[in-house]
């Protein structure tokens, strides 16, 4: 396993590889893996002849205020955990290397950005549309692999792709998690152990959710949300709810009343527990 830190050497090995005919994985990251990320791995390194993984805490994608500086960091880790999972090379660039002084170009996939995290973290799907951008210039992948957690994510970089004529397959994952039903994350190492306990009731709320709509045939979105939010309340005494909403998975649109609609089912959650914010969601096919 090879760790490449500029861009234009990255360039080179993806035109090789590209050259000789072999398919290449690659796994977008911000590090601090965890069995999230190594589920995506090794998704890529089943359907790929090469994978790469990419190591960036990307600072575009924070808005002021936020835990840019405090994000968990460890690469020694990653680079064995990467080592383990079969990984060939590691892109672990600079923010110098990606962002250089001239740099003045940014993307906006508009509409899907301004809903959900978007609305709650303005500005956040710029920053992360303009970095998978440049990441998938640089990589040049196959195939591409991102986690069902972030769903508004997924949503945006498949429609950036199709919009930019990416030559490449968008892979979205199942979200991986603890036993107790907590989607794993980076964050969760802001967590104590209570804190994940009382964080696993998102998950909890969002089954229930997909109950009343799956077996009860509750139509409501309203009263389905009410529901959510209760349960929400009852399993995790210490969490602030920022929103929880039920849209289709396409155009992110809130879904009002369910009775006349069929097809993909997103429930979203946004709560804080204490200072950490988390995110979940459930998807399903009505």
């Amino acid at each position: 396993m090879k760790v490449i830190k500029e861009i234009a050497a990255m360039q080179d090995v993806a035109d090789y590889f590209r050259c000789v005919g072999k398919k290449i994985g690659f796994v977008p990251t911000m590090g601090f893996l965890h069995k999230g990320h190594t589920s995506l791995i090794d998704k890529a390194k089943e359907e790929n002849d090469i994978v790469v993984v990419s190591i960036f805490v990307n600072p575009t994608q924070f808005l002021p205020g936020e835990d840019f500086e405090k994000y968990p960091r460890d690469f020694l880790k990653d680079y064995f955990a990467c080592e383990k999972a079969g990984v060939d090379y590691i892109f672990h660039p600079s923010a110098e290397e990606m962002y250089p002084p001239k740099n003045k170009t940014k993307i906006s996939v508009l509409e899907i950005s301004d809903t959900l995290e978007g609305k709650a973290r303005p500005g956040h799907f710029g920053g992360v549309a303009t970095v998978v951008a440049k990441l998938f210039n640089i990589v040049k992948p196959n195939a591409a692999y991102f986690g069902q957690k972030d769903a508004q994510q997924a949503v945006v970089i498949k429609q950036m792709s199709e919009d930019l004529n990416y030559d490449l397959k968008v892979s979205i994952c199942p979200t991986a998690r603890e036993d107790n039903g907590l989607a794993m994350s980076s964050r969760n190492s802001y967590l104590s152990e209570s804190d994940k306990n009382e964080a696993a009731g998102i998950y909890k709320a969002l089954v229930e959710g997909k109950k009343m709509i799956t077996d009860k045939k509750v139509s409501d979105a309203n009263s389905i949300i009410g529901k959510i939010g209760e349960v929400l309340k009852s399993n995790s005494k210490n969490l602030t709810i920022e929103y929880i909403e039920i849209t289709d998975n396409s155009e992110l649109k809130k879904i009002y009343d369910l009775s006349s609609y069929n097809g993909e089912v997103l429930i979203s959650i946004a709560a804080k527990i204490g200072n950490t914010r988390l995110i979940d969601n459930i998807l399903f096919t009505k």
